[in-house]
C-alpha cells in the first residue's frame, strides 16, 4: 500500500509540473504595451484558418489530461488526449463529438452551436457585436476577453487570454451551461499549412473504431 501511494504522489507531481511549466511559459512572456482591442483580436481569430500543437487540459474535478490539438477554421477542432486517457474529442460539420474507447456505443455527439467553443471556430468572429463579450481584461502582459453567444447567454461563455507581439492566443477557460469548467492551456502552436478534413470527420472516426 505504501509503494501505491508514492507511486500515487509521484505521478501527480509530475501532473502539476506539466501545468505548472505550461502556466510559466505564459506568465513568463515579454509585457504588452497595452490591451488588445477587440477589434484586432477578432481579425487574429479570422486570419487563423490551421494549427496544431500540444495542450495541456485541467478538468472541473482537478485533474489533468496533455495531448494534441487540431485547428482548421471554420467549426473544426480535434483533441488527441496522450494516454492512458482514450478519450478523442471531434468539432465538424456543425457538431461536436466525444468518442470514449471504453465505451461500445459510439460517440456522444451535440450541437456545436450550443458550445462555447463555437464562437472562436465561427467563419466570422466579431467581437464587437453587442453583448457577445462580457470582459476584457489586461494585467500588463496578457489580455482576457469573456465572450458568450449573446442569443444564447445560457450555453455558457468562453475565456480567452492572448499575448501581443505578435497576437496570439495561449489559453481558454470554457465555463459551460452546467456549471462545469474547462482550461485549455496551449503549448508551441505551428500555425498554417495543410490538415486533412478527415482529421475531423466523425462519421469516418464512428465506422474505424467500430471496425478495429
Amino acid at each position: 500500500m505504501q509503494r501505491m501511494n508514492r507511486a500515487y504522489l509521484g505521478v501527480m507531481m509530475m501532473l502539476r509540473s506539466l501545468v505548472a511549466a505550461a502556466l510559466v511559459a505564459i506568465t513568463a512572456l515579454p509585457a504588452a504595451a497595452e490591451k488588445l482591442s477587440l477589434s484586432e483580436i477578432s481579425r487574429y481569430l479570422n486570419q487563423l484558418q490551421t494549427a496544431e500543437g500540444a495542450f495541456t487540459q485541467i478538468n472541473d474535478d482537478g485533474t489533468i489530461d496533455t495531448g494534441t490539438i487540431y485547428i482548421k477554421r471554420p467549426g473544426r477542432v480535434r483533441f488527441e488526449y496522450a494516454p492512458p486517457n482514450p478519450a478523442l474529442v471531434l468539432a465538424g460539420a456543425g457538431s461536436v463529438a466525444v468518442f470514449d474507447a471504453r465505451s461500445n456505443t459510439g460517440p456522444d455527439v451535440y450541437p456545436l452551436n450550443q458550445t462555447p467553443l463555437s464562437i472562436i471556430l465561427a467563419r466570422n468572429v466579431d467581437l464587437t457585436r453587442a453583448r457577445m463579450v462580457t470582459g476584457h481584461t489586461s494585467d500588463g502582459t496578457t489580455t482576457t476577453v469573456t465572450a458568450q453567444d449573446p442569443d444564447n447567454p445560457d450555453y455558457g461563455n468562453i475565456q480567452l487570454v492572448f499575448t501581443a507581439n505578435p497576437t496570439e492566443l495561449r489559453q481558454w477557460k470554457i465555463n459551460d451551461g452546467s456549471g462545469g469548467t474547462t482550461t485549455v492551456v496551449l503549448g508551441e502552436m505551428r500555425v498554417g499549412g495543410n490538415i486533412s478534413n478527415r482529421k475531423f470527420d466523425i462519421q469516418r472516426e464512428a465506422q474505424n473504431r467500430t471496425q478495429r
